[in-house]
């Protein structure tokens, strides 16, 4: 008898491993939005000083990583493809909407492939790899390590700048492409397998109780992603109309 697909059961230490993910993203965009608006002016350049792009990979590697982890978690349960893809569509539409908005606020910069068109390329790959086992380790190794060694011009273009083996970074708000990233996800991935196997207390054990605001932030991870921004520029622009500063 083939066993019945099951939906994957909530893991509360996982969903507040994310939420401290995406709490972490918000403070950082708030700083960005206040130095963006001219409201402040950090020592340190956003774009160029370690202080700021260390903690930019930190957060994105965090958040990759726990949808690896959570991708272990729905392989373990076995979550059938059409629950995958109905979650899929859902991310996928997002970094629709990512673009569109980011074509607005920044048309010579927008986001043609950031988080979440990456996560949506990257969590079907995960997905097919996910019986490969502990192969995914030098797999993830493989993808962390191609980006450094394989570089073309040719790929720097916006058709196929994704892959992420480009010469020079394309103009963009946010970029996160399939490569080295994947990597990430994947040790995610195989991290998940490995403590399913063997630690499951680890993934799946309680959680304090003053920590369970955290799950249920990361539960919502992707609403929490998407209103983040309108959320912190909407209050900042509002404020400076108000003159609050």
């Amino acid at each position: 008898m083939t066993p019945t697909p099951l939906s994957p059961a909530r893991f509360d230490r996982l969903d507040a491993l994310r939420a401290v993910a995406i709490v972490w993203m918000a403070i950082f965009h708030f700083c960005f939005d206040l130095n963006h608006l001219g409201l402040w002016e950090p020592r340190q350049a956003f774009t160029r000083d370690p202080f700021w792009t260390l903690q930019r990979t930190a957060i994105v590697s965090l958040f990759v990583f726990c949808a690896g982890l959570g991708q272990a978690v729905a392989f373990d349960a076995r979550q059938s493809w059409p629950r995958f893809w109905r979650r899929w569509v859902q991310v996928a539409g997002c970094a629709v909407l990512v673009s569109a908005g980011s074509a607005l606020m920044f048309p010579n910069t927008w986001i043609h492939f950031g988080v979440l068109h990456g996560m949506a390329v990257m969590l079907v790959l995960a997905r097919l790899a996910a019986p490969l086992g502990a192969w995914l380790w030098p797999l993830g190794a493989l993808a962390l390590a191609l980006p450094r060694f394989v570089q073309h011009a040719s790929l720097d273009g916006p058709g196929l700048n994704w892959l992420g083996l480009v010469t020079r970074k394309p103009p963009t708000e946010d970029y996160v492409p399939v490569l080295p990233w994947l990597g990430v996800m994947l040790w995610g991935l195989a991290a998940g397998q490995w403590l399913l196997r063997h630690r499951r207390d680890l993934l799946a054990g309680p959680l304090a109780a003053p920590l369970q605001p955290l799950a249920l932030l990361g539960r919502w991870s992707l609403s929490f992603y998407m209103l983040h921004q309108p959320v912190l520029l909407g209050a900042l622009l509002g404020g400076r109309g108000l003159g609050l500063w």
